[in-house]
């Protein structure tokens, strides 16, 4: 038997032989065809049916194949027209094609060539039908629902991004690490009339600075040792989407600077080029730091702080939505039990007591960091509280962390509690031992004392 094809074929030819002949040979090779004898019957039955591909005729009496063309564009742009010409009409059939002809073929038609066509057209629609699923699949991912919330102050943080989202302004997301500003910059885009253009991110603070300016803006091939190729940056690559600036209170003064430039023109220059580029990119960006006072000390700049800050959206850390907690737990729960192979997991009540009873100074991200070891070190279908870290079973203060046993002297109990702190806020921090000395209220020097005084 042939191959069946997940694409419907109309043939519009006014002389018989012709159509009948492709028609025939067509549903011999799998393809589901009809035929027409011209193209207002062609147009008929295309508004009555539907279809994927149309080879028409170029020349035919009434309705020929231009306007015909035309004609299914306006109804359908995604439908394949492929015009059949003889050889004397062929710069008529190359003219149609800037008009959206996926391509032409010569009278008589040398079937093989037809078919590798078809296969070539075919391949495409396919694809396409994937990007669009694909993107329909983000959008709900990354819908409203998709954040998971029971939390007042939650709702009017969405309710906001509702308003915020179909427009073009930049926006900036506040809040600690872990609370979710990423999954926020991708809600605001796929809801945007920029989704189905690209969504790029990038992290500030994760890059150093010398390789920071070519990831932004690009760079020209030979502009540094090393640069041996053109390199598109963020900014170009997020033409007509949307690009997140993760930790922009991490730039330095040169880079905030000309990420000002791009915000109010749209230009920029790729490192080692001349060529001013114009760009088309929704801007959101994210900081966890206190941007007022980085400007009060004059490491942020004023004017690019009112350009990015035109739309300010604070999401409150966990500590302060305790009734996400559990909704969230269970989500987790849910996640890595399937993809760890251990569906139907349940958690003891000891268990669930204690990670409810916590405070995560890392946020969402230690919560899930959590259920997915314990889902991992569980050996059958009840986590219990062997698989929860010791430093929720020592006991939560009402910062977070964990206290030390009673039975210690004063002395050693305040170092235990020095100690755990520095390891939240580096957790925190995701490493970057600035960023925890901030967190702690202390010097990058006195960090880097405690951190070798504690063997961290």
């Amino acid at each position: 038997m042939p191959e069946t094809h997940p694409i419907r074929l109309l043939v519009a030819d006014d002389e018989k032989n012709q159509r009948e002949l492709l028609e025939g040979f067509l549903r011999k090779k799998g393809y589901d065809v009809h035929a027409a004898g011209g193209g207002e019957a062609a147009l008929a039955w295309l508004k009555e049916n539907g279809c994927e591909v149309i080879l028409t005729d170029h020349k035919m009496p009434g309705m020929d194949g231009t306007t015909l063309l035309k004609a299914v564009k306006a109804l359908n742009p995604e439908i394949a027209v492929v015009l059949m010409t003889a050889y004397g009409t062929v710069e008529k059939a190359v003219e149609a094609m800037k008009l959206g002809a996926y391509d032409y073929l010569t009278k008589p038609i040398d079937l093989d060539e037809l078919l590798i066509l078809l296969g070539r057209i075919e391949e495409s629609l396919l694809l396409t039908r994937e990007v669009r699923q694909l993107r329909q699949e983000l959008k709900e991912k990354f819908s409203f629902e998709g954040v998971i919330t029971q939390s007042p102050r939650m709702a009017e943080v969405l309710s906001l991004v509702a308003r915020v989202a179909p427009s073009q302004s930049t926006v900036l997301i506040r809040g600690e690490s872990g609370t979710g500003k990423g999954l926020l910059a991708r809600v605001i885009h796929y809801h945007s009339g920029r989704s189905a253009g690209p969504f790029l991110t990038l992290n500030c603070a994760a890059i150093p600075e010398n390789l920071l300016e070519s990831e932004l803006f690009g760079h020209e091939k030979g502009a540094f040792t090393g640069a041996s190729a053109l390199h598109l940056g963020k900014f170009e690559q997020a033409h007509g989407g949307t690009l997140f600036l993760d930790e922009i209170g991490d730039l330095s003064p040169a880079l905030q600077s000309k990420v000002l430039r791009v915000v109010q023109d749209r230009a920029f220059e790729r490192v080692g080029g001349s060529k001013t580029i114009t760009v088309d990119v929704r801007l959101i960006s994210a900081t966890h730091q206190d941007l007022e006072q980085r400007i009060r000390e004059q490491r942020f700049r004023e004017d690019l702080y009112y350009r990015l800050n035109v739309v300010s959206l604070f999401l409150p850390p966990l500590r302060d939505r305790k009734e996400d907690i559990p909704i969230l737990l269970d989500h987790f729960l849910k996640k890595f039990g399937k993809a760890n192979g251990k569906e139907d997991l349940e958690i003891s009540r000891e268990a669930r007591d204690l990670l409810l009873r916590y405070n995560y100074p890392g946020n969402i991200r230690e919560l899930e960091n959590l259920v997915e070891r314990a889902v991992v070190l569980c050996r059958g279908r009840l986590i219990t509280t062997q698989e929860v870290p010791f430093h929720l079973k020592d006991g939560v203060g009402e910062g977070g962390a964990p206290l030390p046993p009673a039975d210690l002297p004063l002395t050693d109990q305040l170092d235990a509690l020095e100690k755990t702190l520095i390891q939240q806020a580096l957790e925190a921090a995701e490493g970057v031992q600035t960023r925890a000395a901030e967190k702690l209220g202390i010097s990058e020097r006195v960090l880097r004392y405690k951190l070798k005084k504690y063997k961290l």
